[in-house]
């Protein structure tokens, strides 16, 4: 009888994630109308859509919270690829180069998401909380991690779509609806993730911050020991925790960053592939063409043009 009984709950339980998931994509789709991420007038939030798959296009992940509705994503960060679908959210906790590319889309049923900015210093906050203050493990801290959304999750992003509706409330109310968000977040399957990141003298928060003096000095030469001492560690601790962070070596992570931005600044600002080479920190535009082929599958200027004719603009979707 137990065992019954709970096999209903559990199934009333994802009838309930899946009726307010079907809630929160209708509510997303009337506010979006256009290709593509847009902001919106709650400070922190943006909304996409996508009517068609896409080509394998680079992007720089900051840290946020995606919450996938509609459509199937996938996401590859360092060789690790992340696959996503309307069941699933996705935590970035720190800024990241990755290769992506929407694999399920239509225009009957296109791909919707919600993205919500994180802001450390509200993450703290909320960390400095009573049941927070227990240290759990953060063995395997990851940069990026995949999560199922709880109903408690979808609930409360669907009480921010709808202030969309009251601009009015939105002073007040969005910065609580967020905060309860990431409360929720930190409280998910993943949450250790973003409290190793946003706990100040964690190994992970240290790491973090040579990922973002590399993503602030990106164009200037690496020097391993210098980063080091940007993260207070010995080298080799350093190269073990940020390849377990990111997926990558420094360098990797140098040279992914470089290239995204190379990318991007070509398709945006008609840079040719040399002075956007140059531009990124690369001494040998040889080098640069070489290297971009390996991670886009074709030269710069080629890659350039099938990205104009698609209207890709090298932005995260």
């Amino acid at each position: 009888m137990q065992l019954a009984n709970r096999k209903v709950a559990d199934e009333d339980a994802q009838a309930e994630v899946v009726e307010m998931r079907a809630e929160l994509a209708r509510k997303i789709a009337a506010h979006i109308h256009v290709e593509g991420p847009v902001a919106t007038d709650v400070p922190g939030l943006g909304l996409s859509r996508r009517s068609a798959p896409t080509e394998c296009y680079s992007a720089a992940y900051e840290p946020e919270l995606v919450i996938f509705l509609q459509g199937e994503k996938r996401i590859n960060v360092g060789g690790t690829t992340h696959f996503c679908d309307g069941s699933n959210f996705l935590l970035t906790s720190i800024d990241l180069p990755v290769v992506s590319q929407i694999t399920k889309a239509s225009k009957n049923e296109p791909f919707l998401a919600l993205v919500l900015k994180l802001e450390m210093p509200v993450v703290r906050e909320i960390l400095s909380q009573d049941e927070f203050l227990v240290h759990e493990g953060a063995s395997g801290t990851r940069g990026m991690a995949v999560g199922k959304t709880p109903v408690e999750m979808l609930s409360a992003c669907s009480r921010l779509v709808d202030l969309l509706e009251k601009p009015g409330d939105i002073p007040f109310l969005g910065s609580l609806i967020q905060r309860e968000i990431i409360y929720r977040l930190l409280r998910s399957s993943v949450g250790k993730h973003l409290r190793a990141i946003a706990t100040l003298g964690e190994q992970s928060n240290r790491t973090a911050k040579a990922v973002a003096w590399l993503k602030a000095n990106y164009e200037k030469p690496l020097r391993v020991d210098e980063l080091a001492s940007v993260a207070q560690m010995g080298v080799s601790t350093l190269h073990h925790h940020f390849r377990s962070l990111t997926a990558m070596s420094p360098l990797q992570y140098q040279k992914r960053l470089r290239l995204h931005v190379a990318r991007v600044r070509m398709l945006t600002e008609g840079m040719d592939a040399a002075s956007a080479a140059f531009n990124v920190g690369y001494e040998s535009a040889s080098q640069f063409n070489r290297e971009y082929r390996r991670l886009f599958g074709q030269p710069p200027m080629r890659d350039v043009k099938a990205r104009q004719l698609i209207g890709a603009d090298g932005t995260n979707a």
